[in-house]
């Protein structure tokens, strides 16, 4: 399987061989398919940006920077260091935002 900090890991062809898509496989299709999926990405953009989480996030990056000496970290050592912190702090309030609309979705799309 090939691996991305982006994106989950993408299954090696031999591996697809005569599997049905999961529920969840066919919900992402759709969300792709119908550009959902960009414009949900784009809100969440927008709700981390204003309840401050992205400054949160690159202080965080920063200070272990200044602490490691910036020769000493890498893009790996970060996305280490902020991702459990920063899915932790994803205030509540932008996760149930996210999860009606894509309840909507769901519903309009009949899925």
């Amino acid at each position: 399987m090939k691996h991305s900090v982006n994106r989950p890991p993408t299954p090696d062809a031999a591996d697809d061989q005569g599997k049905e898509p999961t529920l969840q496989e066919i919900i992402n299709i759709k969300l792709i398919e119908s550009g959902e999926k960009e414009r949900l990405m784009e809100l969440l953009r927008e709700r981390l940006m204003e309840c401050g989480w992205k400054d949160e996030m690159k202080a965080l990056c920063r200070a272990y920077i200044k602490k490691k000496g910036r020769n000493n970290v890498t893009v790996d050592d970060l996305v280490h260091l902020i991702t459990p912190k920063g899915r932790a702090s994803i205030p509540d309030s932008v996760k149930a935002e996210l999860l009606q609309r894509i309840r909507s979705f769901l519903v309009s799309a009949a899925l």
